[in-house]
């Protein structure tokens, strides 16, 4: 998957909220982790302000649709 293209899919989830789309969200990052890595994962969360609609801050780690945590 393109940075854009998650970028597009991304905002959708964003502007409809909520948990379901959250669980969405974690799944595209998931993918852009596994295929951009940690720094294009950031990069979107600041920019789409994840972190005010779903609380995904930015060191989060994404796997599997799975949020791990921060990685320090």
């Amino acid at each position: 998957m393109t940075l854009d293209r998650a970028r597009q899919l991304l905002k959708v989830q964003a502007d409809f909220g909520g948990f379901y789309n959250a669980n969405s969200a974690k799944l595209i990052l998931s993918e852009v982790q596994s295929e951009h890595g940690q720094d294009a994962v950031d990069g979107l969360i600041r920019e789409l302000d994840l972190q005010r609609v779903f609380g995904f801050e930015p060191g989060t780690r994404f796997k599997g649709g799975l949020a791990i945590g921060k990685d320090y």
